[in-house]
């Protein structure tokens, strides 16, 4: 199940990374919950177009937003942890940004049931008990 899980990802990804957040709908449970840990957008939320809601915020203060997988991870049966990288420009201030992030996919039955965006893999690592280097699987 977990290499089904992380395709799945990686399709996610596929499409994010070539600027496109348009298909939620056919990745996530319509149950989704979805949560954002720092960063601009903190608001969380159910269903995709709470997920769609949160995608948008982001883009409304990152031009060309554009997430960058680094490395997928198997955690367990059912999460799939992504450390990525989020360039783009910042709308308010014209600056560059580059932000080194964690993402964690948690998939039951082919679908995103839950979704968490961290702005700081320190964070995501501490959250899931995993060092830093533990469980590397390349894109």
């Amino acid at each position: 199940m977990t290499a089904a899980n992380v395709d799945l990802v990686r399709s996610i990804y596929d499409a994010w990374e070539r600027g496109d957040f348009s298909h939620t709908r056919e990745w996530a449970h319509p149950e989704i919950e979805c949560a954002s840990l720092g960063g601009p957008v903190s608001d969380g939320g159910t269903g995709p177009a709470a997920l769609d809601k949160g995608l948008s915020a982001l883009l409304d203060v990152i031009d060309g937003a554009r997430p960058e997988a680094q490395e997928y991870r198997n955690i367990d049966d059912e999460r799939v942890l992504v450390l990525a990288c989020l360039r783009g420009r910042e709308k308010s201030s014209g600056a560059d940004v580059e932000q080194l992030r964690a993402n964690l996919f948690r998939i039951r039955d082919g679908k995103v049931v839950r979704l968490i965006f961290y702005s700081d893999r320190g964070r995501a690592f501490a959250d899931l008990g995993l060092a830093p280097d533990a469980g590397a699987s390349g894109p």
